[in-house]
Parts: C-alpha cells; structure tokens; sequence
C-alpha cells in the first residue's frame, strides 16, 4: 500500500471511531467514556493535520 491510501484509511477510521463514540454514548461504561472521548479527540485531530499537510504539500 502506498502512503496516500494508508492516509486516507486511517482519517476514515477516525472519523468513524468519532461517529461511533458520539452515536453510542449511553451504551458505554462510564470509566471508558471518557478515555475513548479523548482518544477519538486524538485521533480526529491528527487526521485534520494529516489532510491540511497533504493539500499543503500536493502541489509540489
């Protein structure tokens, strides 16, 4: 796999981690709420850095 399609896999599952979190959020236990709120914030994060870096550095 080359570098752009392992981008594109991880910001995807990011995204999704995040939807889930958001979505089931009654059905997970209270101590691990919070960790997998902070680790999708994480994640989320990373993957805007991930798309701004690569439209910053497509033209070149």
């Amino acid at each position: 796999m080359d570098m752009s399609a392992t981008t594109i896999i991880f910001i995807i599952a990011a995204f999704s981690l995040g939807l889930v979190v958001i979505m089931q959020r009654n059905n997970i236990p209270p101590k691990l709420r919070r960790g997998l709120a902070i680790a999708s914030i994480a994640f989320i994060a990373f993957a805007f850095f991930l798309i701004v870096y690569s439209l910053a550095t497509m033209g070149s």
